[in-house]
């Protein structure tokens, strides 16, 4: 610390470096962090969404894929795998569009773009997690009721 201003050459600032109240809350989140069990509640929350939406899927008949990975999980609207950037580029993202719209009538505020990830923190309850699923569900049901165009 003595090479930081005021006693040495290197100035640091930022709104909220040193800031007590943001210290604290940092210290906070980190005591939170390593609560036992923690990341394996959330793995098991998104294990769980990734299993509803791909049976949500199934059940409306539409072509689609659920990647994921720990917390993560992108819905792609593809027949076929989507294993890299090029497969992505391939998914129906007007479909995406479509659900993102659904899913925002039934109070679930999905990524806006279909390459961007859903991030299931300790803060999504299991509730959450039913509701979102159930969601999928409705929303998928409605796409899959449209005319084809």
């Amino acid at each position: 610390m003595n090479h930081v201003a005021p006693l040495g050459p290197v100035y640091q600032a930022g709104t909220l470096a040193g800031n007590p109240l943001a210290m604290r809350a940092g210290i906070a989140t980190l005591t939170q962090l390593r609560r036992p069990g923690l990341y394996e509640g959330i793995r098991e929350q998104a294990a769980r969404l990734v299993a509803g939406m791909r049976q949500a899927l199934a059940e409306s008949g539409i072509a689609g894929r659920v990647n994921a990975t720990g917390s993560l999980s992108t819905l792609f609207f593809a027949a076929e795998p989507v294993r890299n950037y090029s497969d992505a580029k391939r998914s129906d993202t007007k479909r995406y569009a479509r659900f993102f719209r659904e899913m925002l009538e039934r109070g679930v505020f999905l990524a806006p773009s279909q390459f961007e990830a859903a991030f299931v923190s300790a803060a999504h309850t299991s509730e959450n997690i039913s509701r979102t699923i159930a969601a999928a569900r409705e929303s998928l049901q409605a796409i899959a009721a449209e005319p084809a165009v």
